[in-house]
């Protein structure tokens, strides 16, 4: 496939009309780059060597999209719908993406949460071809040389997991691979980061889960986990080879790693290379977004709400510091900050001196001068807050009881249910609203459908990571940011809470409806590249005059582009086929 052009007025960039194929025959049936089924016309079925090998008739996109939708309506379990979506998507990733981005709020689901999580505890029984890279701690030594068998020169974005901690579903090791494959589906469809700029890789060093290492269908190592010492230089080692393969302007994004590691990789590595961690960051941003858009609802400064968390994990973590970041860049102290902020794990409400312990490594900058609450029923009783957030795949959580006391404390509580898949939720949107009376304020991390109340139907706001990780990955590529600041995704967060509209607010949304989310991550790309410049973070000049162009023009197309030349670039184009 041709790249961009690139030139020095780099607003007028525009993608190329005519793409050059680099094989033929069947071999270009067999390229999802490529292919595009019976979307070829009779030109260049006769000129690309591959008139016969289809159907005499012709079909333009749309009638593929239409055949795609009778297919996808035809199954009737999302598992299933899951797997012919990405049999699509390997066989001609144009049309994959175009379905996707012309249907997006019913694909979501399906390409990613709550299906994905169905797809990594299926994965041994519904892989079907290879897609992205599986490096094994065995592998310890080699890893650039993995790195060199990948096809694409041009890499600049990798998702990356050892499988720790897939979801709320824990340790599934190989079988995680769904989500970095999944994550960049996302970065294309959302965002228009190239397809073939991305790669999914697995870093398998075993899995602890002893239900999936008795697995006859398990695909990774039948090992327990590779820890310590040999699993820190195995993960340098990666990170080296990145590098030397792929430069240092290439984006790894850590995905689903366990909570021993994700907040010491990131630290690790944030000041040496270009990383993020979607579970820390990505979660945080969208959260503090909903957080922001909810007080236009409620009335109520940031000052004066008390935030209670289900949860000291990654997300949870994540969350508070960032919010915390928010509290302090709107006046407050530090110290009045954490004040506001409370965390509950599995010993009870996190306190200096917790007879039951437990208060160590990143939940120490929360813990509290408060005597120990051993329930988050009696957390709430005591502490009062104005919004509680779940992200400790604790379904139920959110009982009755507390959401009567949330309603009983406040005109309008903020009831957030972030944990996925869905069957993990703390609570269902039904259960907010009904508990509550119809006054809370809800969002949750897997989709809800409408629920109505005396009369009213309400939207929940789905407060998926999606509607930020594909504009950073973007922003990060076409400015060539090489360290991604907290600022980068607390300015996200500001950015989709200001795209939060009124009659958005009036239908019970504190996101914008995922119909919208491509212009939602475009606008929020435009966004961090005026913020990276002004920051000094981007290092790609001369700066773009128009950015919401210079974006655009970037972003990946999903038409199909035609594949016959005019007669003066016959010459060329017959040496590159």
């Amino acid at each position: 496939m041709a790249k961009l052009q690139t030139s020095t007025s780099i607003e007028e960039v525009k993608p190329v009309e005519i793409a050059r194929p680099r094989v033929r025959g069947v071999d270009l049936l067999r390229d999802p780059l490529l292919n595009k089924d019976m979307g070829f016309s009779l030109q260049e079925r006769q000129l690309l060597g591959i008139h016969g090998l289809l159907p005499p008739i012709m079909l333009s996109q749309e009638e593929q999209v239409y055949a795609v939708m009778q297919n996808f309506y035809r199954w009737d379990n999302d598992l299933d719908r899951y797997i012919y979506l990405m049999s699509l998507q390997d066989r001609n990733e144009k049309l994959f993406y175009k379905v996707v981005t012309e249907n997006v709020e019913l694909m979501m689901p399906i390409i990613y949460t709550p299906t994905v999580g169905q797809a990594c505890l299926k994965y041994g029984l519904i892989y079907r071809k290879p897609r992205g890279l599986y490096i094994s701690i065995n592998d310890k030594g080699h890893v650039f040389d993995i790195l060199c068998n990948w096809p694409a020169e041009d890499v600049k974005a990798i998702v990356v997991t050892d499988g720790e901690r897939i979801l709320g579903l824990g340790d599934l090791g190989c079988f995680g691979m769904g989500i970095p494959v999944g994550k960049l589906s996302l970065y294309t469809a959302l965002a228009g980061v190239q397809p073939a700029q991305c790669l999914p890789i697995m870093l398998d060093v075993g899995t602890n889960n002893a239900k999936i290492l008795t697995d006859p269908l398990y695909i990774g190592l039948r090992q327990k986990r590779e820890t310590g010492q040999a699993y820190d230089e195995f993960i340098d080692e990666f990170m080296t080879a990145v590098v030397k393969r792929y430069g240092r302007d290439t984006l790894v994004q850590f995905e689903d790693f366990g909570n021993h590691n994700a907040f010491k990789l990131l630290e690790k590595y944030r000041d040496r290379y270009c990383v993020f961690n979607d579970d820390i960051q990505g979660t945080a941003a969208v959260a503090v977004a909903g957080i922001m858009a909810s007080l236009k609802i409620t009335g109520k400064p940031l000052s004066e709400n008390t935030f209670v968390f289900q949860g000291a994990g990654e997300a949870s973590i994540g969350i508070a510091k960032l919010l915390l970041m928010a509290m302090k860049e709107s006046g407050m102290s530090e110290s009045e900050a954490l004040r506001k902020i409370w965390m509950v794990d599995s010993k009870g409400l996190i306190v200096k001196n917790r007879p039951s312990g437990g208060v160590t490594g990143q939940k120490v900058l929360f813990a509290q001068d408060h005597a120990p609450i051993d329930k988050l029923e009696q957390v709430v009783k005591q502490i009062k807050p104005t919004c509680i957030i779940g992200a400790a795949a604790q379904p139920g959580a959110f009982t009755e009881q507390i959401l009567i006391d949330m309603a009983t404390i406040n005109d309008r509580p903020i009831i957030f249910a972030l944990s996925n898949p869905t069957s993990k939720a703390e609570c269902t949107a039904e259960q907010a609203y009904k508990f509550t009376k119809g006054r809370c304020v809800f969002a949750s991390g897997s989709p809800f459908r409408p629920v109505t109340y005396e009369n009213k139907v309400f939207h929940p706001g789905q407060g998926n990571n999606a509607y930020v990780f594909p504009a950073v990955g973007l922003a990060t590529i076409l400015c060539d940011i090489r360290t991604i600041t907290e600022e980068v995704f607390l300015e996200s967060a500001k950015a989709l809470a200001s795209m939060v509209t009124k009659k958005d607010m009036e239908e019970g949304r504190v996101y914008p409806p995922l119909s919208q989310i491509r212009e939602v991550s475009t606008r929020m790309t435009v966004h961090l590249l005026d913020f990276a410049y002004k920051k000094g973070l981007a290092l790609h000049y001369p700066e773009p005059s128009n950015k919401n162009s210079f974006v655009r023009a970037q972003q990946y197309s999903t038409e199909y582009l035609s594949y016959v030349p005019e007669i003066y670039e016959w010459p060329q184009f017959c040496s590159r086929i």
